[in-house]
């Protein structure tokens, strides 16, 4: 037996094929799109499948043909593995080993070729007088001589067990497959369940061969009605074969009940270029099977980037729509209300020194300082009144912004999967500490404005030094002062407050130095209220950060689904290499095959061969090497 050359140089298709599950695992689709949940299962199968089948089959062509068995519940696979080997290898009932550890049965000299991990890696191998402990699933292997060397039996658990884990490493086994051998019963053979699976095996080319058991004499229209099925469901060129009703002898089916399964295989077994034949035919159905679901999870995945994009739009739209609220709120004169409108007054007064700014402008600088120097303690007071307004409406805007975009993402399904244990719908319980830390760093900002303007001036170095806090003030209350929005009495007011800190800063710095600190004062406002905005958005687009959605794999995807199809399209299959004497009939047999050739078929079996011989006539001619489907069929070509 030719074992697995490590030294073996990697074929282009496997490299392509490696790619491609590299693109396959990285291609997040953790957003709850419409779709997402079949592709995350589609991915996985894939990926199963290419780690399971597809890499391993290609890094170990010379490997011995994997025959999975499998069906539904009761239908009489394990006794149909044992019937065939001669000997209890596989434990029948619903209870038996092979719902967590199935029974793989090989000829003595194959044994290597599966206690390695090229057949699922992902099982333990225990081997066949070897206690299984513990829930993990494992692989049991049994050497069986009734075996042709090349050709291994694989019992699977149901494909329709109760315990979903069994279902799932059914099947996991059957994708594993390179011949399913698919069992049924007279009474079943239209379920639901296993037409799904013959279906879906049947759209992506896997060989299947199906066995009807339990046919009881009369009862052939069974098989003619599957045939049918078949033929309906793409599986026209697949083999039928019939097992009557029987007795048990010593938990064996008698040898003219399985005979002709037994020669099917047995030839399948000795002959390597049908053995390849059957292994090429189904590589190339699940690598052609692979590009097509990779292609779809590429649009899975541009799913997964157009909802990444809709939800940081979202969430970037409601956050600028917070700054807007804020610049409009601090322009339009609505600030200059209440408590920051009194503490103004409060600070310059309504008397004389009101009519010396209106009047007489030009001379207004020793005004300003000798103000200044006698009523420097209540700028304070407005201060605190500008931050306390101005808190309340940066504030505001966030809890809009938080509560709008939240709505959003509740009403997309891929921003509603995010939502669930955060607390987004208002505000962070830090957002009134950062909105007043910002705030006092804006006046500052605002002083140091006033104080690097002064500094270019000699002659108001006096006034700066007594009044630094009170231009800074009259500055404030200048960013905010606007008719805009406000009615009545107090248009005048605040536009008299304006009038006021206008005059000052202009008596001391002049119009075009006002008009530039002004405007650098609104700017490092919105800047600062952009931050605090941004930081609340963050909480929001930090989920789809951690996610990795906002690139995508499905550009990827494709590059890699082409170069697996230009790859197949090139790719040369290594021939069998397990030596077979070219006589008849093959020196080993599975149990019943000798029978089976001896006597010929029972009644209810011929039925299946004439029909399926029939339809496999045509697939003969097409690709298959001369004789393989009558081998194929239990049939030999006469010499």
């Amino acid at each position: 037996m030719e074992a697995p050359d490590p030294h073996r140089p990697t074929s282009a298709l496997t490299a392509a094929l490696e790619d491609l599950r590299t693109r396959l695992t990285s291609a997040g689709l953790p957003l709850e799109v419409p779709g997402a949940a079949a592709a995350r299962r589609d991915r996985a199968l894939a990926v199963d499948q290419l780690d399971d089948y597809v890499l391993p089959r290609l890094r170990a062509q010379g490997a011995p043909l994997l025959v999975v068995v499998g069906g539904s519940t009761g239908a009489g696979k394990s006794t149909l593995v044992n019937s065939l080997l001669g000997q209890q290898a596989s434990t029948p009932g619903v209870l038996r080993p092979t719902t967590r550890s199935p029974v793989l049965a090989h000829h003595p000299l194959d044994g290597r070729w599966f206690s390695t991990d090229r057949v699922l890696p992902g099982l333990a191998r225990l081997t066949s007088d070897e206690a299984h402990e513990g829930g993990a699933r494992a692989l049991r292997l049994v050497a069986s001589d009734a075996l042709p060397r090349g050709l291994a039996l694989l019992d699977a658990p149901d494909i329709d067990s109760v315990e979903v884990a069994n279902r799932e490493l059914a099947g996991q086994l059957l994708a594993a497959a390179d011949l399913w051998l698919f069992v049924t019963t007279a009474a079943r053979y239209a379920d639901a369940v296993p037409w799904e699976l013959l279906v879906a095996a049947a759209e992506r080319r896997a060989q299947v061969a199906l066995v009807v058991d339990r046919v009881d004499p009369g009862a052939e229209a069974v098989v003619g009605d599957l045939r049918r099925l078949m033929d309906e469901h793409g599986l026209e060129a697949s083999p039928l074969f019939a097992v009557r009703e029987a007795a048990l002898v010593e938990g064996l089916l008698p040898l003219d009940a399985v005979g002709e399964v037994a020669a099917y295989l047995s030839d399948l077994g000795a002959d390597p270029s049908a053995r390849d034949a059957v292994v090429g035919a189904t590589l190339d159905g699940v690598v052609e099977d692979l590009v097509r679901r990779a292609h779809q999870l590429a649009a899975a995945s541009d799913a997964q980037v157009d909802a990444d994009r809709r939800l940081r739009e979202a969430t970037r739209r409601y956050a600028d729509d917070g700054v807007a609220r804020v610049a409009a709120a601090t322009s339009d004169g609505t600030l200059l209300r209440g408590e920051v409108l009194a503490r103004w007054q409060d600070f310059v007064g309504t008397g004389e020194f009101f009519r010396a700014i209106e009047q007489r402008v030009g001379r207004a600088r020793d005004a300003v300082v000798g103000f200044f120097r006698g009523k420097p303690a209540q700028a304070p007071d407005v201060e605190k009144a500008i931050a306390h307004g101005l808190e309340a409406v940066i504030l505001d805007a966030i809890d809009e912004a938080t509560e709008r975009t939240f709505e959003a993402w509740r009403g997309d399904p891929a921003g509603a999967g995010l939502l669930d244990g955060l607390d987004l719908s208002r505000g962070s319980g830090a957002t009134r500490t950062a909105v007043a830390e910002q705030i006092r760093q804006w006046q500052g900002d605002v002083l140091e404005l006033v104080r690097e303007q002064g500094a270019d001036k000699r002659g108001t170095a006096r006034a700066l030094s007594f009044g630094l806090n009170g231009l800074g003030v009259s500055l404030m209350v200048l960013v905010f002062a606007s008719t805009g929005g406000l009615t009545g009495i107090e248009v005048g007011i605040a536009g008299g407050t304006a009038v006021v800190a206008q005059k000052l800063l202009e008596a001391v710095f002049g119009d075009e130095a006002v008009r530039r600190l002004t405007t650098s004062a609104r700017e490092r406002l919105e800047e600062r209220v952009r931050g605090l905005l941004d930081l609340e958005a963050a909480r929001y687009v930090s989920q789809l950060d951690a996610l990795g959605t906002a690139t995508g794999e499905g550009a990827g995807l494709r590059v890699a689904a082409d170069a697996v199809e230009r790859a197949a399209a090139h790719h040369e299959r290594a021939p069998s290499t397990v030596p077979v004497a070219p006589v008849a009939p093959v020196a080993v047999q599975l149990r019943g095959a000798a029978h089976w050739r001896e006597h010929g078929s029972a009644p209810s079996a011929e039925v299946a061969v004439t029909d399926a011989s029939a339809a496999a006539a045509a697939v003969e001619e097409k690709s298959s090497p001369p004789g393989f489907w009558r081998r194929l069929f239990g049939r030999r070509d006469e010499a």
